[in-house]
């Protein structure tokens, strides 16, 4: 699920250019229409978890991917702005109440295993993007319209979420119920969104201003190798991210990882140039790679508060951030530089390192011994 739903979200993504030429928009009325997408995914993670509460996250994860297979290709039918918008805000809300079902089942799957394996799903949604963009690049560049492309991606991962939906966990009729949404609740959920805010601000921010700044070095096809080299990283990062959590802990992973990226993203703002600066976005993705789903994980496993809450106020937290990040470094970069912009990166990502003990139910939640626990 997480595989289909990278496929399905980059697939989108890799097609905006040609939406946009298409409809003749410019960039600011694309900004506003592209809100749509935001707003309903904001709007659908804050009102998910009920229908997790009454359904379970298996069925509302089958029922948002379908919702998400069948929404795909209505961008490619838009006449103009704002039924462009109207589109967008249907598929941002499929996609987030998806996002949010398929974490809360991934917490289920972890809780049941008594051993992590979020960051590994997430790796699965890193690869899932990488095939999306791929395919979408693939097709804009053999001249193939947005919508029969994207009918045919829909098509297709329908089918792999008729498959793949079979083997989701089913509510556990036994399970105590989610206690009911309330200040109380939340607060102990504020370090680790904190923490989820800070790590999220810096991928939207390298995410859309990286290749920007390589442009000031380089020329504008070389400076996209910056956003490839920080993708790959954090895929491979998420790949032995698990194997990590067992042996170091969440927190010192957490830990880890936050001060790898300000160390190393630091530096390469400060040193400048080409190979400094890919070197600092090869840190940041690392750093940042296992944090978000370690988050996640904290969310859903922490006491007081139902996964599906946890998991849903969390990644609230980071969607905020995410939408935020590239606007904030935006207006700091007419401030003052866009080097100086960035270093907003580096300093959260020492606050998310300050924040790793907020993580810990990640692992004790479980119940499991990691080998730092063990003293190996």
């Amino acid at each position: 699920m997480f595989l289909i739903h990278g496929i399905l979200v980059s697939s989108w993504l890799s097609r905006i250019p040609a939406v946009q030429r298409d409809l003749a928009l410019s960039s600011s009325v694309l900004g506003f229409a592209l809100l749509g997408a935001a707003v309903g995914a904001f709007t659908a993670i804050m009102a998910i978890p009920p229908l997790l509460i009454r359904f379970g996250s298996a069925r509302v994860t089958t029922w948002s991917s379908f919702g998400l297979c069948a929404v795909l290709p209505l961008p490619a039918l838009a006449r103009g702005p704002v039924s462009l918008a109207a589109v967008l805000l249907a598929y941002g809300s499929l996609a987030g109440a998806m996002d949010v079902a398929m974490n809360t089942q991934a917490v289920d799957v972890e809780r049941a295993y008594r051993r992590p394996v979020m960051v590994a799903f997430h790796a699965l949604f890193s690869f899932g993007g990488m095939m999306g963009a791929a395919l979408g690049g693939l097709a804009a560049a053999r001249g193939l319209a947005p919508l029969p492309h994207l009918v045919m991606a829909a098509a297709t991962m329908a089918v792999a979420v008729a498959f793949a939906t079979r083997n989701l966990l089913p509510e556990d009729a036994e399970a105590p119920s989610a206690p009911k949404f309330s200040l109380s609740a939340m607060r102990p959920l504020l370090a680790i969104g904190l923490v989820a805010f800070c790590i999220l601000f810096g991928e939207g921010a390298i995410s859309d201003w990286g290749a920007v700044y390589l442009t000031q070095y380089t020329g504008q096809g070389a400076a996209a190798v910056g956003y490839a080299v920080f993708s790959l990283t954090m895929a491979s990062g998420r790949l032995a991210g698990d194997w990590l959590r067992v042996r170091l802990g969440s927190v010192n992973l957490v830990r880890l990882g936050g001060g790898l990226a300000a160390a190393g993203l630091g530096a390469g703002l400060l040193v400048g140039g080409v190979g400094a600066t890919l070197v600092g976005y090869a840190c940041a993705g690392a750093g940042f790679s296992t944090i978000f789903p370690i988050t996640l994980s904290a969310g859903g496993h922490r006491a007081g508060v139902g996964s599906q809450t946890g998991v849903a106020a969390v990644t609230a937290f980071g969607y905020v951030a995410f939408l935020a990040g590239p606007p904030v470094i935006g207006i700091l970069a007419d401030l003052v530089t866009l080097r100086g912009a960035l270093f907003v990166t580096v300093v959260l990502s020492l606050v998310a390192a300050a924040l790793a003990g907020s993580v810990r139910d990640a692992d004790a939640e479980m119940g499991m011994k990691t080998a730092a626990e063990h003293g190996h």
